[in-house]
């Protein structure tokens, strides 16, 4: 039965997120996987299914049976003409966008973060940005889960197109994820141009900026009045990485380093916070970068921190923002990490956050072991009043009662759970306070 590890305390990325499950299995392969499954189930037992750890919810906790899909990786099937590649649910975003990148394809849009696993991402609707592009999970053409009574099961959209809109942003509740069908693209640019600018002016023309780029976000800390602007569009010349000296100058030294030394010191001496907010607006510098899609879409992230992210219909995205902003402000609030907005296209996933609506997504940061609960309880009201929906892998504190009225495919979702799970294999306390019993 699988690689059994002893148990042992598992951590989130963040490292606030703590469980010790009875047990920890990786299995070796898809029937090593079945054979998991199938036996703790009739054993009474409960499976949770964990990935690279990146959620900052319970969604991966559990003190029964923690499986870690870390051998089922890598592209099983590629057809390059369609676009259409099959990997395993363990296979790691990074170690995919090269293998893709190989075959002369890629994703069509991208998170900043690289490190999850596909069936972690597609799990709690992981997504980049760009007006015009969904979610990854809005590109799934395929799943195939392992079920509680360790059946397989097989889920497209010419048999159980129903079920796969369930299956696409699942939290897990539905099965094991043993592997994904992704539809890509051919392989293209990006030119990432970032500049500072005024956040007014910046939130007066979000819907033109939103509209005039491929892929548009922002950056802005609360206590700053400046926004640094992140335009990406593709382009037909060829890559120009950064040198290795400029790309470690920038990425490693102000993102990370610098970062971390100010919201250390912010830590310490919160009364200094707004100061040292300011002071890292006006370090947010421009630049411009032309290389491989993945490699622009995507940052390194080495400090640490908790985080809260809601979807709101796309017009509201400003109004929230400064919603916020003025919460901070008004409250002498200790936060140095600022909000990030970016924007997606509507999707048809039963439980998408963009879920048949153009979206503007507006997520919150706080530094890792400060205090983030009465900010983010603030926020959630702002977001509430906007009919926001909360980011499946990031904090909230939402429950079914309160989630159900905000997804017109709800009770289809219920009935895919009943029909894919009605023994509640797959569940935790996360997902009973998210989705019922």
């Amino acid at each position: 039965m699988g690689v059994v590890r002893q148990a042992g305390e598992w951590v989130n990325w963040a490292g606030d997120q703590r469980c010790r499950p009875a047990r920890i299995v990786a299995p070796r392969s898809r029937e090593e996987l079945v054979e998991v499954v199938g036996a703790t189930a009739a054993a009474g037992g409960k499976v949770s299914v964990a990935g690279s750890g990146h959620s900052f919810t319970e969604a991966a906790m559990t003190d029964g049976t923690m499986v870690r899909l870390d051998a089922l990786r890598g592209v099983l099937e590629a057809d390059r003409a369609s676009g259409l590649v099959r990997v395993g649910g363990g296979t790691v975003l990074r170690e995919l966008n090269d293998e893709v990148a190989a075959l002369g394809l890629a994703l069509e849009n991208l998170g900043d973060i690289d490190a999850q696993t596909i069936a972690g991402a597609i799990s709690t609707g992981t997504h980049g940005t760009g007006a015009g592009f969904g979610n990854i999970s809005a590109r799934v053409e395929g799943v195939e889960l392992v079920l509680g009574d360790g059946s397989v099961r097989e889920l497209d959209a010419a048999g159980e197109a129903e079920l796969l809109r369930a299956a696409r942003i699942g939290v897990g509740a539905l099965g094991a994820i043993s592997a994904v069908t992704l539809r890509c693209f051919p392989a293209f640019v990006l030119e990432r141009v970032d500049a500072p600018h005024p956040r007014e002016e910046v939130l007066d023309r979000f819907g033109e900026l939103a509209a005039a780029n491929d892929h548009f976000e922002l950056f802005t800390f609360p206590y700053s009045d400046r926004a640094l602007v992140l335009e990406r569009n593709r382009v037909d010349s060829p890559p120009r990485p950064r040198g290795r000296a400029a790309a470690f100058l920038n990425d490693i030294v102000l993102e990370n380093w610098a970062l971390e030394a100010l919201a250390a010191t912010g830590k310490a001496l919160p009364a200094a916070t707004p100061a040292l907010a300011r002071l890292a607006g006006r370090l947010a510098a421009g630049g411009r970068t032309v290389d491989r899609s993945d490699r622009v879409f995507v940052n390194e992230r080495r400090v640490r921190f908790t985080e809260m992210e809601y979807a709101v219909p796309r017009e509201h995205g400003p109004t929230t923002v400064r919603h916020v902003v003025e919460w901070v402000r008004a409250n002498r609030y200790p936060v140095f990490f600022p909000i990030e907005v970016r924007v997606a296209a509507g999707d048809d996933a039963d439980l998408s956050a963009a879920h048949e609506r153009p979206t503007a997504y507006v997520a919150v940061h706080q530094y890792r072991g400060m205090e983030w609960r009465p900010y983010f309880e603030a926020v959630e009201s702002i977001m509430d009043d906007f009919g926001g929906r909360p980011h499946w892998g990031k904090r909230h504190f939402q429950t079914a009662a309160t989630l159900a009225p905000r997804y017109p495919r709800w009770s289809a979702f219920q009935r895919a759970r009943d029909q894919l799970d009605p023994g509640r294999v797959f569940t935790n306390a996360y997902v009973e306070r998210v989705l019922g019993s």
